[in-house]
């Protein structure tokens, strides 16, 4: 009775360890401003998403985008099938943020676990992308709009960053890439504007 009893508390005890590892591993960040897809499902604004409800902070792929990083047509997810709904473009139904060319922005993060990072990069949509298909990089200019080192350090739970927007008209996205400095990802975070 008693080895079964020992057992038993050593394997919870390893399912425990095992489950706030892999919480701890999916539990990361997200943009908030402008509003990300990710967001937009885990706030109820959109339906239909699939697991992106409850981890909108989980979108975690292979860092070096855009040379590397995940497939095209599966940026918005960061490659994860879980959450492929991100990349269906949905046929250009995804809420917008209101914003203007040439001006000032500030972007946020929400973060709920914190990494040392690399950076934090900005793409947007190039003039005459086709918004029916899924994201690509052929989409986006290659060169992001907005730079921030982070020097390896850790972010806070809200970070803001202050960038200006390109000129453009009309329907676009916005490719947010969080590098983390000491592992192989970077979170991906796709916003959907209007200018």
């Amino acid at each position: 009775m008693r080895k079964k009893i020992g057992a038993a508390v050593v394997g919870l005890a390893v399912a425990g360890v095992s489950l706030l590892a892999t919480s701890s591993a999916s539990s990361h960040g997200y943009t908030d401003s402008p509003i990300s897809r990710q967001k937009l499902c885990a706030n109820g604004t959109v339906s239909n998403c699939g697991n992106i409800q409850w981890e909108p902070q989980s979108v975690e792929g292979p860092k070096g985008f855009p040379a590397g990083g995940p497939a095209d047509g599966k940026l918005c997810s960061g490659g994860l099938g879980q959450f492929a709904q991100l990349d269906d473009p949905r046929g250009g139904s995804w809420p917008t943020t209101k914003v203007s060319g040439g001006q000032s922005y500030n972007f946020r993060w929400q973060f709920t676990a914190r990494h040392a990072t690399t950076d934090f990069k900005y793409y947007i949509t190039k003039n005459g992308w086709n918004s029916s298909a899924p994201l690509t990089r052929a989409s986006l200019d290659t060169q992001p709009f907005l730079t921030v080192p982070y020097n390896n350090q850790q972010p806070p739970a809200t970070l803001s960053h202050s960038g200006t927007l390109p000129s453009r008209s009309g329907r676009h996205i916005i490719l947010a890439v969080w590098t983390i400095a000491d592992t192989s990802n970077a979170f991906y975070s796709c916003s959907d504007v209007q200018f």
